[in-house]
């Protein structure tokens, strides 16, 4: 056989051809940074399954947001650790719960940086679930007005963008229409519509204190094993209101993004949850791989798969790794 008449490596011969061609790239402005905050002053604690990241005071997360407005990460995505639980997560919706601290406090020293508001209960309820319980069962329709109550919470002290997690059904018409009926029509509702029941969540929720006491969230987070159930979750959230659509989490979750970008053609973010950070991290401590590389490589693939927002726990390093 005669040799190839094309050479798909003369596209590859340098750097500048592979820069022309490149079919996809990694921006800063791809990144949202989640980050953990309690209340105090002066707090900085490591959390030991996340190397390198912290629950932060509010005091002490403005500080940590001075580098993050320097990279040019456009938004971040606080989650809360209540003083206090209880059985209806009143901490969630209450006028100076942390969060709503954290949001008002952030946008009085950073106006510019968008806060995205993790919308879900199991953080501040005593049985980390993410809804009322009635015989050991997450009531869904109680639950949305408890969810809207805190979305419209929110808005009020300043989020920019309000994202549901629960997986309740109906969750982001309720929410949308509280917003609507307070005043809050400009606000977003970037919504996690398939949200996976995954073993990937584990560091978050030593971080976030927020692992259910029985029990699990079989019963209303999703099966891994399906994927045309997200493309229905998705368009009921779409149909409901949502402006964004989430997947969630990425890695082992590829195909999904990418169903869901070729169905809806509506904008995706996908979120790169801890145990893919903390996995990445653990091997890189015992020189396993290179971060740098590994890291990059994951947020392309992620991007390739047909997200336009990454929200990572590597947003830091990323960022100062773009400016490389």
């Amino acid at each position: 056989m005669p040799f190839p008449e094309q050479r798909p490596r003369r596209l590859r011969i340098n750097e500048n051809i592979r820069r022309m061609v490149r079919e996809n790239s990694l921006s800063v402005d791809d990144l949202v940074y989640p980050v953990f905050v309690c209340h105090g002053s002066g707090q900085s604690f490591p959390i030991d399954s996340m190397p390198g990241i912290y629950r932060y005071s509010v005091d002490m997360l403005l500080r940590e947001l001075e580098e993050i407005v320097k990279l040019k990460i456009p938004a971040i995505l606080p989650f809360g650790l209540p003083a206090q639980k209880d059985e209806a997560g009143s901490g969630a919706y209450a006028e100076d719960g942390i969060i709503q601290q954290a949001v008002r406090a952030v946008k009085r020293e950073y106006p510019d940086l968008t806060v995205i508001t993790d919308l879900c209960l199991c953080e501040y309820t005593d049985h980390g679930h993410c809804g009322i319980i009635l015989d050991n069962y997450v009531m869904n329709d109680p639950t949305l007005e408890l969810l809207a109550r805190t979305a419209v919470s929110h808005a009020a002290a300043g989020a920019d963008i309000i994202a549901p997690s629960d997986m309740m059904d109906g969750r982001v018409g309720a929410i949308r229409t509280a917003l609507d009926k307070n005043g809050y029509v400009n606000i977003p509702v970037m919504a996690y519509s398939a949200k996976y029941c995954s073993a990937f969540y584990g560091p978050f929720r030593d971080a976030a204190d927020s692992a259910p006491k029985f029990g699990d969230r079989r019963s209303y987070q999703m099966d891994p094993a399906n994927s045309d159930e997200a493309l229905r979750e998705v368009r009921l959230d779409i149909e409901e209101g949502a402006d964004i659509v989430m997947v969630k989490p990425a890695l082992a979750y590829m195909d999904i993004i990418r169903r869901v970008r070729d169905e809806f053609g509506f904008p995706v973010a996908a979120y790169n949850v801890s145990g893919e950070y903390s996995m990445v991290k653990a091997a890189a401590n015992n020189g396993w791989v290179d971060e740098k590389r590994i890291v990059m490589e994951i947020l392309t693939g992620i991007k390739r798969a047909g997200a336009d927002i990454v929200i990572t726990y590597h947003a830091r390093e990323a960022a100062k790794w773009l400016q490389d």
